[in-house]
């Protein structure tokens, strides 16, 4: 399952931004948003998604649970 950014708690700080291994973060009207398709949930590059872990705000990159789970190429 891709990560997604609360846009009502994102503070548009960018710490995520840089982080993010797949390019997958970007600006969007003010708020910062994961585009699905890109996120791998740093799987094969680091331990915990970078997102997550960058934030300042609990709870605002979290899981999207309306998507599948990544699945890594084999």
């Amino acid at each position: 399952m891709p990560f997604k950014i609360i846009a009502s708690q994102c503070t548009s700080c960018s710490a995520c931004e840089p982080l993010c291994p797949n390019v997958a973060i970007s600006e969007k009207r003010g708020n910062f948003v994961i585009e699905a398709a890109k996120c791998s949930e740093c799987v094969g590059h680091f331990d915990e998604p970078q997102c997550a872990a960058a934030c300042p705000v609990d709870n605002t990159c979290v899981v999207d649970r309306a998507l599948p789970r990544y699945q890594a190429p084999v």
